[in-house]
């Protein structure tokens, strides 16, 4: 007999999940991590600073929340922070790995350690903390989903004349994070769908913060003028994708990475 069909609402209801954001404070994150416990989820949110993290965690809808400080870069006190929130609720469902924090250098500055940096943090970090939570579910037999947020700067190079005479420019050490985080995010979909853990990734476009539109005027004049829609994206546009990926709304939804750029990859 055919199961009966689930409403869009009990599709996208994440009641009785546990999510973790990390990073989840900054300007992307909190969009991302509201969303989640919006649709339900008790959230575990991270930040550098323990108390930006608890006081972002009593901020969000709904009860339950807890902030922890944890330097993702920090790749040694992944198994722990995992205990951590295994001790405090118990199970883990759904990973967004968003924290990122690295050196931002020009192509003509940038050094091997500039390199390290970036992908022991946006990759190997996320690689390390993903399989623990993977373990997690692996030992409890249930379903889970991985969330990675990579950029379009993973998929397609910058234009060279929207940076220049600016002080801002588009680091390599980004672009190749990105791109290499993008393709494991494939890699680990197809290993780990043996564990009904689906694995995918958000790439947004440009989504600048306000101080860049304060300071900056022409820049994001120029990045409007490369895009199909002709505006800056806003956080709330990433809200509804990070609750489809993360539900059973999404549970046919492996090994992709989904850009949010209002087109711009679409020229």
């Amino acid at each position: 007999m055919a199961e009966a069909e689930r409403s869009v609402q009990q599709l996208f209801d994440l009641s009785g999940k546990v999510a973790i954001v990390t990073g989840a404070a900054g300007w992307l994150g909190s969009a991302m991590s509201r969303a989640l416990a919006e649709a339900g989820a008790t959230m575990v949110v991270t930040s550098r600073q323990a108390d930006q993290a608890e006081s972002f965690a009593a901020s969000l809808p709904g009860s339950g929340h807890i902030g922890i400080g944890f330097e993702q870069g920090d790749t040694e006190t992944i198994p722990a922070f995992v205990e951590t929130v295994l001790g405090r609720l118990g199970r883990i469902d759904i990973l967004v790995n968003n924290a990122y924090g690295s050196t931002a250098p020009s192509i003509d500055s940038a050094t091997a350690e500039d390199f390290d940096r970036a992908y022991h943090v946006g990759v190997t970090a996320y690689f390390l903390l993903a399989r623990e939570v993977v373990n997690h579910l692996r030992q409890r037999q249930a379903p889970g989903s991985i969330i990675n947020i990579g950029s379009m700067y993973g998929v397609v190079a910058s234009y060279p004349d929207a940076y220049t005479g600016l002080p801002t420019n588009s680091p390599p050490n980004y672009h190749g994070l990105k791109g290499g985080l993008v393709h494991l995010t494939r890699h680990l979909a197809v290993y780990w769908a043996q564990d009904n853990v689906r694995v995918n990734a958000i790439s947004p476009g440009p989504f600048p913060k306000p101080v860049t539109a304060q300071t900056m005027p022409e820049f994001i004049e120029r990045l409007e003028g490369k895009s199909p829609m002709g505006r800056m994206g806003r956080p709330e546009e990433l809200k509804g994708l990070v609750v489809l990926l993360a539900s059973e709304a999404g549970s046919y939804i492996n090994g992709q990475n989904i850009l949010v750029d209002g087109g711009w990859t679409a020229w």
